[in-house]
Order: structure tokens, then C-alpha cells, then sequence
């Protein structure tokens, strides 16, 4: 009774110690699961954990059975076989330390196991079939995706098991050698005693060693066994080989290592038998042979191979590698989805006019003259507001305005939580959301060379027919780092109005209710007293977490590789974000790695919506054709829904990937070369053009735009990026992305005539800085307290020819200062327009192309307290201007920027006046 007692104290303790351990972990369970199922993924967080059970309970019952039989086996042998002295130990206290020690490598096994790869064995039992063979072992590529990286983990769990149930088999040894001892003599004992002790102490030793051998014999079986197996799968490791010319096996992997792994692998089988045998028959030498032939043979096979590489592949290097080039050209196409890029040749010629630039004004009209970066630091600057307004960067996109397909920047206006003061009902109560957007036409700047805004203010105010912002709660973004509590008694921070601030109450069907245990349960979760104890927070109140929205998708599916630049979208008055999900591997046959962690496959296979008010997140198949994605469809039913049920409005903006654009234009630099000699030669590669950006030389950025291409009857929003030969600054190439309607998603080549020159980029820069007009005024706008700046030069393929655009911004040397677009140049053939604006510089070089639309012009916002009649604001205008005079002389440049931008709202106002009379 006293020992059941003890034992159910016992057990009650460690229950206790267990359950505060694991406290934390089961609260963050119950509101992740309560986070999915908010979501609509309840399925796809229980599929882990489902799948875990499944296999690890299994497993670590039976691993646990079949190690604890394996030491009863041990306990019998050594009872049988060796004699004892009884130490008053219960049989059953030993009993426990084994089915101990059996549960604790069978739990390690198997939590490692099912921990490491649950998602593996799923993508093993849910395969989805590629249609393409391997070229040496005919086996279809999904095996390499899917089944391959299984078999080989499982492997690995084998070797460290069974090094595992080696350490274990010599534990319970030691375990049972200090619990039943071999007899000893004592010290009183006679001489004739400790004689005959003495013989069986040495007896007894020779039995102990010859079970431990026993057992140690049958790891040693299994080990090689389990080697043997290793040795065939190194065989298709062969396609990933990096000895040879090129990406895959080579002439030396196929035609020897290839071979000297089947042997080993022989010899290793050989090795197992051969060690039965030679216990068996007390023969050791017997016992070694195997091994001693796999290290020799190892050794020679490492000769064999560097012999047959350097004398018979080196010197004929393009005849015996040539099948295996072809192999790594066809699959590295494949795996980059580069097999598919239609070629096209473009003459390049020199015969524009001003006819031809009217028939394809739709480009003229988009073609971007402000740059993403100086506008990003213009929203912010101009249309932040107030100083925790953020715009975390500015996104490139299309609309319909006025009926006319025009290219955009777009940008959201959310909360920098980092800049609001940090008590806690600000930062998880008030200041709650971001508010509204702003936009911009790529093509149109003010009189002061800033972008000319169709959306902005606060609220949203719309100069477009047709897109409004009716709903600007942000509450789901870029910034958003935190959690917030929504519908408490403290009302939410809106916008600023005036003296004082628009308040609000969330009306979205997003966050979790702190009704109940929730309540408690999130402020344990998130640490929080406050939220525990706070009177704001109610049974009704709503808490919103991972509102960060690359954070957000990461947690929901991170199984899929995600780019790291959302978009903003607008769809009828309301925000969404738009994120582009790709499905990688490192597991593609022959396919060269050019991404990171040496990945070597990539397809766009998913299109994230996140609704920045609501929160929802919709996963849609935008690639319904890629196997890996196919399978993960069956993995994951619920997460998944076809492209075909994306909103019209949405699907009219989506945007072929730059990042997945910029892998494949960077493997087509080589693998645009499909003839092998050509490829070893390296005869024909190219690289991607460079610039000038701002006032130094680099590699430039892929551009969308608006354009019609050769051929085409409209004008579409396209991807592009051009290239230039190795070593050369002449351009070979342009490689473009189709973006609209049934054309997404294809990629077009234009290939340049080799036997001319057309300018590159870098060549182009040379001949600005080198016209003595230019150049001069470069000079004089260095002398003056300023800088130019270079913008993106962008290359626009009109009709058969190119032209090149580059803005050139100015920038005054003081801290506040904005780039402003002071100069348009337009370079065609051997000349260069320098002008004002796109219209003038094209005209100069064209002739007559169109009269330039003079951009409409704000209205000053009239402000309380200000002079408002002629003459108070002329009397303004005086007393600015000397003050900026003053600032000049003073050399206080950014009062002289300030008084300078009043001056300017002040002429602004008078013009008005002068207007309205």
C-alpha cells in the first residue's frame, strides 16, 4: 500500500511538471488552431499534426516493443550463460530500465522522424506524375521530387538507429553487469576457493564477451546491409554531380563511378554474409574480408576515376561530355520553364517617324519618366501626412483612366508603429490601421518635376472616374508587425481631421472574439497583463494577429517560397494585396542550381490575396499544370481554389513575378545556347546589360511597361529586360514577359542581327555624358549647391527599331530635398535629345509627334487664418521671399527649400484669384 501510494505521488508529481512545461506550448496550439480556423485553414494546420500521430505513435510502439524484446534477448543470454551473484535487485526494476531505454530511442526515433518528415512522407504518398523520364535510369522525374528525398532521410533515421541500438546494447551491458554482477571471490575465502572463483570469474568473462560479440555481429549484419542500400542510392545522386562540364552525371560518373558504386554496394551485401560466415565458424579473418575489400576497392575506384577524367575525358572533353551537355541544356530549360520562350528576330532598324510614333502613341503615353524610388520618397515626404504614416514602397501596376490603359505607381499609407508613442493602448488599441493609397501615372509630372497624383489626401480623393477608395482601413499589410485589439471601449484612431481625429470601431469580419478562456488564453500567448486586466477589452472585442502579411502567408503555408514584394491592388473601393508564390526544389535532374540553397526548379504556381481590411487570404492555382503544386492539392484540399474564381477586377492585374523573371533572364544568359559545342565553347553568352543609376554604373533592374510589340495589335503590359554579348556593351537581345489576358505568363526573345551594332544601354549613357550640351549643364548644376541624378533608362521597342528614355532628376544638397524631374532625354540611333519634357525631346529628334498635354493644375487648398484677397497675398509673397533671401545668404538650405515651396503656394494662390476676377 505504502509503495502504490509513493508511485501515484510520483506519477502525480511528473504529471504536474509535464503539464507547466508543456503549458506554453498547448496555449499557442489552441489559438494557432483557433487562428486557422478564423481563416477557413482549420485542415491545413491539423494535417501536421494528424500526420505526426499517425506515423509516430505507430512507430514508437513498435520500436519500443521490438527494442525492449531486443534487450529481453540480451537479459536471457546473460542469465543463461554467465553466472551471477543475486543483489537483492527486483527482477522487474531491471524490466523498467530496459522498456526505459527502448521508449527513449524509440522516441527519439521517431519524434525525429515524423518531426523532420511528416510533409516528405505526404509529397511520398500523394506523388503527382511529371510525364518526363530521367535520361540514365529512365525514372520519372516526381521521383526525384517527391520520393526520392523520403528514401534518403529514411536511410539517414536507419544509421543513426542502429548507431543508437549500439550505444543502447552497451548501456544495458554495463546496466547488467552492475546489477547482477559475474561472480567474484571475496577476501575470506580459502586459497582453493579463490582458485576455483578465479576459473569461473575468467569463464564467465569469455561468455559475457562472446554474447556482446553475438549482438554486435548482428548490428554489424545490418549495418552493411543497411550500406549496401546506401551505396544504391548514391547512384542517382550521379544527376546532381558537379565534376563535369556541365550540371549532372558525366562521362566519368556514368561509365565508372556509377559502376563502383554497384560494386561497393556488392561488397557490402558480400560483406554481411561473409560476417555470419566467419562468426559462424570463429574464422576473423574470414569476418574482415568484406570490409577490407570495400576500402580497397573504394581507394582504387578514386584512382580508376581521376585516371579516366584526366587522360581519357580531358583531352577529347566536347566528344565525350557532348550527350551529357545536351542532357543538362534540355533539363535545365525544363526546370526553369525556359522550354517554351518563343524567338523571334528584330532588325533594329533605323527608319522611326513621326508617323510611326503616332500610330503607336498608346506606348508614347506610358512611357515612365519618374522612377519608383524617388516617388516612394516624394509620398512619403508630400502625402505622409503625419510622422507615423509610412509608405513602405511603390508598387507598378495598370489601369483603365479615361477610358485609356495607362501604367501606374501605386502606394499604401500605412502606420509605422515605431513612431507612435509606445504606450500600450496606442500601439495595440488606437493606432490600429494604415489609411488609404495613393497613385500616381508613371508618364506625368507637375511643373516642379514631381509625380502628378490622381489619388491621394486623406480621405482617399480620386480625380479617376470609375476607381474610388471606399473603404482605406488598412488593418492588414506591410508594416503591420503587431497585434491589435479591435471593438474594445476605446475607440480607434481613423485619420487625422483638422484639431482633431476621426474615430472608428472595426466592422470586418477579421480576429478571434475574447469571449470565454480566449480572453486569457491571448494574454498568455502575447505576454500581456494589460489585455487580461484592461476594462477596454470586452467579451466583444476582437483580437488581430500575424497582420504582417508576408508573416502571415509564411505561417499559413510555408511549404511554398513567397516573393518578397506584395502589390497593392484596387477592386471595387476596396484594398487587396497581391503576393506571388512559387513552388522550388533542389531535386531536378541535370538542372543547374541558380537559386539560392541551390535550388534548381521554380514555377509560379500560386497567387496570394490577402483583403487588406478583413484579413482573408485566398491561396489561387495560377499554375494548374506544375506537378509539385498538384500535389500539394492533394495534401492540402482546403487551401487551394482554381484561378478561375478569382474576382475580374483582381485577375485584370496580375503581374508576372519579377523575381521568378530575374532567375529565369539570368539562366537564359547561358541556356539560350542550345547547340553543345557552342555551350562548351561558351561562344555565345550574354550578360545583363548595365546603366547609370543616379551617379553610378550598375546592373539593371528588369522594367514593366506598357508596349505593343512587333507583330501585335495592341499595346499590353509587359516584363522585360535587355542583354548585351559578354565582355560587350553593344545590346544582342531583349527578353520580354507577357503580363494581359491568355498571353500571361508567355515569354518572347527578341534577337538583335549580329552583324550590326545597336547601341546598348551603357553605350547609350556614354553618349549622353559625352554630348557637350548635356555635359555642361551636368557641370553647372554641380556648382550650384545641387545634383543630377540619373533615372532608369529604359529601352522601347517601337515598330522595328529601339528608343531609349532616361529621366534625369535634380536634387538640391540638403537633407530634405527632393529628385525632381528637371530633363527627358530621348536616345535614337546616333542621336541625342536633351529637353524639358518626353514631347519636346521626341519632336527634336522626330519632327512634329503631338502637341504636349499640359499637366491640369491642382487647386491650392485654401487655409484658415491665411491671407486670402490680392493684396494680403501679395504682401505675403514679399515677406517669404526676402525671408528666403535671407536663408540663401545664410546658406540655410532647407529654410530656403521651405520658404521657396510657400512662395510657391502663395503665386499659386494669387494666380486664383487672378483667375476667379
Amino acid at each position: 500500500m505504502q509503495k502504490t501510494r509513493r508511485w501515484i505521488g510520483s506519477t502525480l508529481i511528473a504529471a504536474i511538471i509535464i503539464l507547466l512545461a508543456s503549458f506554453s506550448t498547448l496555449v499557442h496550439f489552441i489559438t494557432d488552431y483557433q487562428w486557422f480556423k478564423e481563416l477557413g485553414f482549420d485542415q491545413v494546420f491539423l494535417t501536421k499534426l494528424m500526420t505526426q500521430l499517425k506515423i509516430g505513435f505507430p512507430l514508437f510502439v513498435l520500436l519500443t516493443i521490438f527494442i525492449f524484446l531486443y534487450l529481453q534477448t540480451i537479459k536471457k543470454d546473460y542469465y543463461k550463460k554467465v553466472q551471477t551473484a543475486y543483489q537483492g535487485i527486483d527482477e522487474k526494476v531491471i524490466n523498467r530500465i530496459a522498456l526505459g531505454g527502448a521508449a527513449f530511442v524509440s522516441f527519439i526515433t521517431s519524434t525525429t522522424f515524423t518531426g523532420n518528415l511528416w510533409f516528405e512522407l505526404l509529397t511520398y504518398l500523394n506523388t503527382t506524375s511529371f510525364g518526363v523520364a530521367d535520361p540514365i535510369f529512365g525514372k520519372d522525374i516526381s521521383f526525384y521530387m517527391f520520393q526520392y528525398p523520403l528514401i534518403s532521410q529514411i536511410y539517414t533515421t536507419i544509421i543513426s538507429f542502429v548507431f543508437l541500438l549500439t550505444v543502447i546494447t552497451l548501456v544495458f551491458y554495463l546496466v547488467m553487469m552492475g546489477l547482477r554482477r559475474p561472480t567474484i571471490f571475496e577476501v575470506n575465502d580459502s586459497p582453493d576457493e579463490i582458485h576455483l572463483r578465479r576459473g569461473l570469474n575468467l569463464e564467465n568473462g569469455k561468455k559475457l564477451l562472446h554474447i556482446a560479440l553475438r549482438q554486435l555481429l548482428v548490428l554489424g549484419v545490418i549495418f552493411f546491409l543497411v550500406l549496401g542500400l546506401g551505396y544504391y542510392l548514391r547512384t542517382f545522386e550521379l544527376l546532381y554531380s558537379p565534376r563535369g562540364v556541365a550540371y549532372g552525371a558525366s562521362f566519368t560518373d556514368i561509365h565508372v563511378t556509377l559502376w563502383v558504386y554497384r560494386v561497393l554496394m556488392g561488397l557490402a551485401f558480400l560483406s554481411a554474409i561473409l560476417l555470419v560466415v566467419g562468426a559462424k565458424g570463429k574464422k576473423m579473418r574470414l569476418a574482415l574480408t568484406g570490409p577490407a575489400l570495400m576500402i580497397a576497392f573504394g581507394i582504387l575506384g578514386g584512382f580508376v576515376e581521376a585516371g579516366v577524367q584526366n587522360f581519357i575525358v580531358a583531352p577529347d572533353e566536347i566528344s565525350k561530355e557532348r550527350q551529357y551537355l545536351e542532357y543538362n541544356i534540355q533539363y535545365t530549360k525544363m526546370a526553369y520553364g525556359l522550354e517554351s520562350i518563343e524567338e523571334k528576330e528584330f532588325p533594329a532598324e533605323q527608319d522611326l517617324t513621326a508617323q510611326d510614333l503616332e500610330e503607336n502613341r498608346e506606348i508614347i503615353d506610358n512611357i515612365r519618366i519618374n522612377d519608383y524610388r524617388p516617388a516612394n520618397q516624394f509620398y512619403n515626404q508630400r502625402q505622409g501626412i503625419r510622422p507615423y504614416y509610412q509608405f513602405n514602397d511603390v508598387d507598378i501596376d495598370r489601369y483603365m483612366i479615361d477610358d485609356e490603359y495607362r501604367q501606374v505607381f501605386l502606394a499604401a499609407r500605412e502606420i509605422d508603429i515605431n513612431k507612435v508613442n509606445e504606450q500600450w493602448i496606442n500601439r495595440h488599441l488606437k493606432y490600429t490601421h494604415g489609411y488609404g493609397a495613393v497613385l500616381s501615372p508613371v508618364n506625368q509630372v507637375t511643373a516642379e518635376g514631381q509625380p502628378q497624383l490622381l489619388i491621394q489626401n486623406i480621405p482617399p480623393e480620386s480625380k479617376i472616374e470609375g476607381i474610388e477608395i471606399q473603404r482605406p482601413e488598412i488593418y492588414y499589410g506591410e508594416l503591420t508587425n503587431h497585434y491589435i485589439l479591435t471593438n474594445t471601449q476605446e475607440k480607434e484612431f481613423d485619420y487625422p481631421k483638422g484639431d482633431q481625429n476621426a474615430e472608428t470601431l472595426y466592422e470586418g469580419t477579421g480576429g478571434i472574439r475574447l469571449n470565454g478562456l480566449n480572453k486569457l488564453l491571448y494574454a498568455i500567448r502575447n505576454g500581456s497583463l494589460k489585455m487580461l486586466i484592461s476594462g477596454n477589452v470586452t467579451g466583444d472585442s476582437k483580437i488581430l494577429m500575424h497582420r504582417n502579411i508576408n508573416d502571415r502567408v509564411q505561417k499559413i503555408a510555408p511549404f511554398i517560397h513567397y516573393d518578397g514584394d506584395p502589390y497593392l491592388v484596387i477592386n471595387e473601393g476596396k484594398l487587396f494585396w497581391v503576393i506571388d508564390g512559387f513552388t522550388l526544389s533542389s531535386n531536378y535532374p541535370y538542372a543547374q542550381p541558380y537559386i539560392e540553397e541551390r535550388a534548381n526548379y521554380i514555377r509560379n504556381a500560386v497567387k496570394v490575396v490577402i483583403d487588406a481590411y478583413n484579413g482573408t487570404t485566398t491561396y489561387y492555382l495560377a499554375d494548374e499544370k506544375d506537378p509539385v503544386v498538384q500535389t500539394l492539392s492533394k495534401i492540402f484540399p482546403q487551401l487551394f481554389t482554381p484561378m478561375a474564381k478569382m474576382p475580374e477586377g483582381i485577375k485584370a492585374h496580375m503581374r508576372y513575378p519579377q523575381e521568378i523573371f530575374d532567375i529565369q533572364s539570368d539562366v537564359y544568359k547561358l541556356y539560350h545556347m542550345n547547340n553543345p559545342e557552342v555551350f562548351y565553347q561558351k561562344e555565345d553568352v550574354w550578360e545583363i546589360a548595365n546603366q547609370l543609376y543616379e551617379r553610378k554604373e550598375e546592373v539593371m533592374e528588369s522594367s514593366y511597361m506598357i508596349m505593343k510589340l512587333p507583330n501585335e495589335d495592341q499595346a499590353e503590359f509587359i516584363l522585360s529586360i535587355p542583354y548585351t554579348p559578354k565582355g560587350k556593351p553593344n545590346m544582342t537581345a531583349l527578353l520580354v514577359a507577357r503580363n494581359d489576358g491568355e498571353n500571361y505568363g508567355k515569354l518572347v526573345t527578341y534577337k538583335l542581327p549580329k552583324q550590326k551594332n545597336i547601341y546598348g544601354p551603357m553605350q547609350i549613357e556614354t553618349k549622353i555624358n559625352q554630348d557637350p550640351n548635356i555635359s555642361k549643364e551636368f557641370s553647372l548644376w554641380g556648382q550650384q549647391g545641387s545634383t543630377y541624378l540619373h533615372g532608369d533608362l529604359l529601352t522601347i521597342p517601337i515598330k522595328n527599331s529601339f528608343i531609349y528614355v532616361e529621366p534625369i532628376y535634380l536634387k538640391a544638397d540638403n537633407e530634405n530635398s527632393l529628385p525632381e524631374v528637371k530633363r527627358v532625354i530621348v536616345a535614337y540611333g546616333d542621336n541625342v535629345a536633351y529637353e524639358e519634357t518626353l514631347e519636346q525631346a521626341l519632336n527634336k529628334l522626330f519632327g512634329t509627334v503631338k502637341e504636349e498635354p499640359q499637366a491640369p493644375t491642382e487647386p491650392v487648398p485654401i487655409i484658415e487664418g491665411e491671407p486670402q484677397n490680392i493684396n494680403e497675398l501679395i504682401v505675403k509673397a514679399n515677406q517669404v521671399f526676402n525671408q528666403a533671401q535671407e536663408a540663401q545668404r545664410a546658406g540655410n538650405w532647407a529654410d530656403y527649400g521651405k520658404y521657396i515651396d510657400e512662395l510657391k503656394t502663395i503665386l499659386g494662390r494669387l494666380n486664383q484669384q487672378e483667375t476667379a476676377e
